[in-house]
Formats: C-alpha cells, sequence, structure tokens
C-alpha cells in the first residue's frame, strides 16, 4: 500500500458515510467526504488522495463516472467500488475504468482495507465449475438495464419486456442500494 493515507469516500448514504470515515480517520486515514460526482469535482480542483470508496449507486446517478474522474485524475489511486447490487457486468465496468477493487455490500473498513492491500490480482484464486443461475443473469439484466436508463422504472420495465409492477416487485424482494 502506498504511504498516502489519505481517503475520499463517494457515498450518498450520510450515516455510512460519516461511519467510514470515523473508522478511516482511526486507523490513520485522512478523510474527506463526498456525496455526488459534482462534490469529488469541486474536492478534486483542491488536492489528489491515494485511496477512494465509490458507492455504485449516487442517487439517480452512476458511481461508474466517478470512478473514470477520480481515475483520470489520478491514475495510480487506489479505488475500492462498493455496491449493495453487484453484478459481473458492473465489476468488469468499474475495473476497466479504473477501480483496483470492487467488493459487496455489505463490506465494513477491514474488508475495504484489504482490497486497496490487493490491487495487483490474485493467479491463483480459484476456479469455480459452478455455472451461473438464472436468477443471478436475471438481476444482472435487470441491473444492466437499470443502469443504461438511469433507473427509470417504468423505461428498464419497457425495455425488459416486463410489466411495471412486476419489476418493481423484484426490486422490492432485492432493493438496489
Amino acid at each position: 500500500m502506498t504511504p498516502d493515507r489519505s481517503l475520499i469516500v463517494v457515498e450518498d448514504d450520510a450515516g455510512f458515510a460519516r461511519t467510514l470515515k470515523r473508522s478511516f480517520e482511526r486507523r490513520g486515514y485522512e478523510v474527506v467526504l463526498a456525496a455526488s460526482i459534482e462534490e469529488v469535482h469541486q474536492v478534486l480542483e483542491q488536492r489528489s488522495f491515494g485511496h477512494a470508496v465509490v458507492d455504485l449507486k449516487l442517487g439517480g446517478a452512476s458511481g461508474l463516472a466517478c470512478v473514470e474522474l477520480l481515475h483520470t485524475h489520478d491514475p495510480d489511486m487506489l479505488i475500492v467500488v462498493l455496491t449493495g447490487f453487484a453484478s459481473i457486468s458492473t465489476a468488469v465496468e468499474a475495473i476497466k475504468l479504473g477501480a483496483c477493487h470492487y467488493l459487496a455490500k455489505p463490506s465494513n473498513t477491514d474488508d475495504i482495507e484489504a482490497a486497496f492491500t490487493k490491487a495487483e490480482g490474485n493467479t491463483e484464486v480459484a476456479l469455480d465449475a459452478r455455472p451461473t443461475s438464472i436468477k443471478t443473469l436475471e438481476w444482472e439484466r435487470i441491473h444492466q438495464t437499470l443502469i443504461e436508463t438511469e433507473f427509470n422504472i417504468s423505461e428498464a420495465a419497457r425495455r425488459l419486456g416486463m410489466h411495471r409492477r412486476t419489476l418493481a416487485r423484484k426490486l422490492e424482494k432485492r432493493p438496489v442500494k
């Protein structure tokens, strides 16, 4: 890990952001909070960071744009993406845009800090022969369509060929956060 212990946390859930901030400050990090990509733009005009934690869903916006902005600002920054609705497609995009790791919520400070140290990748990871389930594939497709429609439920339902209420019920069972 780099000796730079500065961290920007991009999270729109104020309570969770404060909890992460306090926890990382106890570990010796200097932490700045931002709740939107606009706030990140403003903060980056003033300074740079060695680390970043980015929520994948920032209000109605995608955290992937924030990952791209942070990586463009400093390609050496270690960026961890947190999400409550992990999918293979968003994990791949996050890594391609510059994230060093992708974690599903709930994740704690230990998980995030460990992810910063695992930025290089591991060729020894076991390859699962287990095929992806239909439910997982369905959820990934729903998630991708939600991102494409900027989380517009009606438009996503139309593109998926399902009734809006059916999609809403599916999202109630597995909330997007």
